[in-house]
């Protein structure tokens, strides 16, 4: 040993950077009458890995917690005792074991917190256990009435007692295929890996809820792996890893690997600007929802935008279109508490609705501001805020009065969906009767004047010889801020591709949306469905005219694009797709600010 401190710093400035900027993994600790502490393996096999580990003590104080996630980038669950069943409602059986009262509310607010961030988790044992207990599952108090091998061995814990198979197709399956012990297997011309590991547990899952799947068995069917259901990198095992050398590195890597891609996505959110240019959320204003809370009633606010590093969003005012014979207000349910007309206007009401925001960003005011243009934007981000930006779908709101879109012009709204789901007096929907035939007298009148006032004429929802009527009459570049290809899901609602060319030939934009019916016309729809809309529309019209636009809180929302926190999942898979930091940030709002930068020249 070199008791030199002098020369063994000499390879710290040597160079500079002074270190490799590698992935840190935050690893929960035990708690042991007065200690924290962790088996070595855990972090020596995070190191051979190519992470950084450290340790996080077992503090249930969710500030601390929250504060902690933020300077990490992966997490790893260790193993340990038993779960208090209390947590799942349930009563102690006699075969429980030790319960760990430090660990379990620390390490399940952890484990939620975390899954939020969209952070990736490995969960060994007692780890796996703790995401089934944190996220919709359930675990087994004892599993000795449905076991027949035994699952807690007396032998050294670097021997393999047991088998488990190893569902082809998953995670798991690609992290270890093709490891020494493993070999595949199966009945039924089956593939599923068989491998042999190190087992310590008497609790199991049991079941592992809607957002994991099962992924490896034990032969008497005892859950031994789960993972993501929402193409979240989310894994758990109930073997020990870190005790079995090169065999079990595999894993690590992987959460290592996985914290990398989660690093490489915060910084280039970072440096790009990400705008979601279309969400309903103020539809659900009238019920309470708080946006400055994480509301589980809505899908944007603003701690899921801050898990998702969503700059910011186009907040709609959402008209639903009246029926024949019906009055406008007999749609809209306001709250009891409510001093608004009960027999309010579509102006009115979407004065309300601009009201509501001006209100909510004026009580987080260091965290949330109002954006209309693209230099507000890029302000509110560098002063570390989010941005609103308003707009108004269905030109039902201005009732009919170019003085009333002017009101709404000086408010600030940056684009107007022409129509909803039924035709009004501007023209013709999708989903209507071609009442005009495409564009009314009015509705030319209405495009000339948003040409004028700087505001972007938002095609989606119109009707086939709408669109086109918009694209002769506008002098501006035209969008549609939430449609998607009908050759992918025939819907009325999407867009030919002679329509996608014609609009990019106009220097327009289409945003791909998360409507599942829009997505695809059968079976659940899915992130990898949005993928497939928005590259063949940079296929028909080129990576310049396309962009996302959520419909969040409008029925949009998919598995692994849920809400605003799933943000950066889309930009993982992009990434992963190869797209250049360059191409995500026109994707992420760089075309549209393009356009809206034209639109407002008018101004």
């Amino acid at each position: 040993m070199n008791y030199s401190l002098d020369d063994l710093l000499v390879s710290a400035y040597e160079n500079f950077p002074e270190a490799e900027s590698r992935p840190v993994i935050g690893i929960t600790a035990n708690y042991s009458d007065i200690d924290a502490t962790v088996r070595d393996r855990y972090y020596k096999q995070i190191i051979s890995a190519g992470g950084v580990p450290v340790i996080i003590p077992p503090v249930a104080d969710t500030a601390i917690i929250s504060d902690t996630l933020d300077k990490v980038d992966g997490i790893l669950l260790t193993g340990g005792g038993d779960y208090n069943p209390l947590w799942c409602g349930e009563e102690p059986s006699p075969k429980l074991h030790n319960i760990n009262r430090e660990r379990d509310a620390a390490e399940l607010i952890l484990t939620r917190l975390a899954y939020n961030k969209q952070l990736p988790i490995l969960g060994i044992c007692r780890g796996i256990q703790t995401l089934a207990m944190a996220l919709g599952g359930h675990v087994a108090q004892d599993i000795s009435s449905q076991a027949t091998i035994k699952h807690s061995q007396d032998a050294d814990r670097e021997e393999a007692t047991h088998s488990v198979a190893i569902e082809e197709g998953s995670i798991l399956f690609s992290v270890y295929h093709n490891q020494t012990g493993s070999l595949p297997t199966g009945e039924g011309g089956g593939r599923d890996l068989l491998y042999h590991v190190n087992s310590f547990h008497h609790q199991a899952v049991d079941n592992p809820g809607a957002l994991f799947r099962a992924t490896a068995h034990s032969k008497d069917g005892i859950i031994e792996a789960i993972e993501s259901t929402e193409y979240k990198n989310v894994m758990g095992v109930q073997w020990h890893p870190e005790w079995l050398g090169k065999d079990g590195l595999p894993l690590f890597k992987w959460l290592v690997d996985s914290a990398k891609e989660y690093k490489d996505v915060g910084e280039l959110h970072s440096r790009v600007l990400t705008l979601d240019t279309h969400c309903d959320t103020p539809m659900f204003f009238h019920e309470g929802v708080d946006f400055t809370k994480r509301d589980n009633h809505i899908l944007v606010d603003l701690h899921k935008m801050t898990d998702g590093r969503q700059d910011a969003t186009i907040m709609v005012a959402y008209l639903p279109q009246p029926k024949e014979g019906q009055e406008f207000y007999e749609n809209i349910k306001l709250p009891d508490n409510c001093t608004l007309d009960r027999k309010m206007s579509p102006a009115t009401y979407t004065d309300y609705i601009f009201d509501h925001i001006e209100e909510t960003v004026a009580r987080v005011p260091n965290y949330l501001g109002i954006a209309r243009t693209p230099t507000e934007l890029y302000t509110n981000k560098q002063l570390g805020k989010k941005s609103i930006m308003l707009g108004i779908e269905n030109g039902l709101a201005i009732e009919h009065s170019l003085d009333k879109l002017r009101h709404f012009a000086d408010r600030g709204i940056v684009y107007m969906t022409l129509c909803h789901n039924g035709d009004n007096d501007i023209c013709d929907s999708a989903r209507g009767c071609n009442t005009h035939n495409g564009v009314s007298e009015f509705g030319e009148q209405v495009i000339k004047e948003m040409n004028r006032l700087g505001i972007m004429v938002d095609m989606s929802h119109a009707g086939e010889k709408s669109f086109y009527d918009a694209l002769e009459i506008s002098e501006k570049p035209i969008v549609c801020s939430h449609s998607n290809s009908r050759i992918l899901c025939d819907h009325p609602r999407n867009l030919t591709d002679d329509q996608l060319r014609a609009i990019a030939a106009k220097g327009g934009i289409v945003h791909t949306t998360f409507y599942h019916g829009f997505l695809q016309k059968t079976g659940e729809a899915d992130i990898l469905d949005g993928i497939k809309h928005l590259e063949h529309a940079i296929e028909i019209m080129g990576i310049d005219h396309v962009g996302i636009g959520t419909d969040f809180d409008g029925d949009g929302g998919v598995r692994g694009m849920r809400d605003a926190s799933d943000i950066q999942q889309f930009t993982r898979q992009l990434l992963r797709r190869r797209y250049s930091e360059s191409d995500i940030a026109k994707i992420w709002g760089g075309n549209w600010l393009r356009v809206m930068s034209e639109v407002q020249k008018a101004k």
